[in-house]
């Protein structure tokens, strides 16, 4: 059965509700599908030490701040996927979970979404899967030879299933520090920090609220045509959350040159030294998840499709968004996604309007 509606929005995680959110409030008809059974984005598949950047009120979606964790500054993932499951039911947007698009096609007037469930005909889409689903791990020499075993950022879960082994973590952001900090604090993991360049540790007191301080200045330069985006190569690229930090002053977060190469048993160092290794922990980052939009035939460079905005320049019935700066700037995060989800719900409006 073929289902019929204003909007397909693609992606039931914050990017998804918040474009539900101000589409309620145009008016329009929608339906938002989610591959995930249940609510909570990404953030229901995280590891259990992660905590937020910034405090609750400044991590919230548009009409509702979060409300405060007890005990905690910076609330952990599960606040976050009870927020965003309370935030679901709060505005009535009957996410359609457990349904994965397969593909969007043109279709004449409308725009045919074929997923797993059904098929909708949509006057436009707005595609939210964001990049959690398309890890990235680099081509270093030796991967597949390694014998031990190999996680990204995506399958890591606790410290504690890596007690006894030697772990190198790879990857010089946030992720890579932060787990890095989480296995070393543990005291019962042989872990080793490696990174393509020196890591830069931002301030102690500045967190989130800063750095969406900074985007938002970014924005406006942009707007504005100006070239200074607002000092955000000086601010560093790693914000020292308390374990980060306990692990930096504690001497546990020294970070290494990336090694050459894997060998069977281990790692070979650019001087020709080796040393045996259990477990490699890539936290080397993501790709935009778009493999549903490649019917359409949009994608441009470096495997992105050019928008102006959200909306993707080859084809004014899709919008994009939540996947990165290239999609509106903080466009990723919880705070920073409102205003392009505003945005791209009023430029539908007016389209099919």
């Amino acid at each position: 059965m073929t289902q019929h509606t204003d909007v397909v929005v693609i992606g039931g995680g914050q990017a998804g509700l918040a474009a539900g959110y101000h589409l309620r409030r145009q008016g329009l008809d929608f339906t938002v599908l989610d591959a995930d059974p249940a609510p909570g984005g990404s953030w229901q598949h995280m590891w259990d030490s992660l905590h937020l950047f910034s405090p609750a009120a400044y991590s919230s979606l548009p009409g509702w701040l979060m409300p405060a964790q007890a005990g905690e500054t910076y609330p952990d993932a599960g606040h976050v996927v009870d927020y965003l499951t309370d935030y679901e039911k709060r505005y009535g947007l009957s996410v359609q979970h457990g349904t994965r698009v397969e593909a969007v096609r043109r279709d004449g007037e409308r725009l045919l979404v074929d997923a797993d469930t059904g098929r909708w005909r949509a006057r436009a889409v707005i595609s939210a899967t964001g990049t959690w689903s398309r890890p990235f791990v680099p081509a270093i020499p030796g991967r597949s030879l390694f014998a031990g075993r190999q996680l990204h950022t995506v399958d890591y879960r606790s410290s504690a299933d890596f007690a006894g082994q030697r772990v190198i973590v790879v990857g010089g952001g946030n992720s890579g520090a932060q787990i890095a900090a989480d296995l070393a604090l543990d005291g019962r993991v042989e872990v080793t920090w490696v990174t393509q360049r020196p890591p830069q540790f931002l301030a102690d007191d500045i967190d989130g609220r800063a750095l969406f301080d900074v985007a938002t200045a970014r924005r406006r330069a942009l707007e504005e045509g100006r070239t200074d985006t607002g000092g955000v190569a000086s601010l560093g690229d790693i914000v020292a959350v308390p374990p980060v930090r306990a692990a930096r002053d504690a001497a546990l977060l020294t970070a290494k040159p990336v090694f050459s190469q894997l060998t069977p048993g281990g790692v070979r160092w650019a001087d020709g030294s080796e040393a045996d290794v259990d477990t490699v922990i890539w936290c080397t980052g993501f790709r935009p998840a778009l493999s549903h939009l490649a019917p359409l035939n949009l994608r441009g460079a470096h495997g992105r499709i050019p928008t102006d905005g959200t909306r993707a320049v080859g084809e004014p019935r899709l919008h994009l968004l939540g996947y990165g700066d290239w999609t509106g700037p903080a466009s990723a995060t919880l705070i920073g996604v409102g205003r392009p989800a505003r945005d791209a719900a009023r430029a539908l409006t007016a389209l099919l309007r």
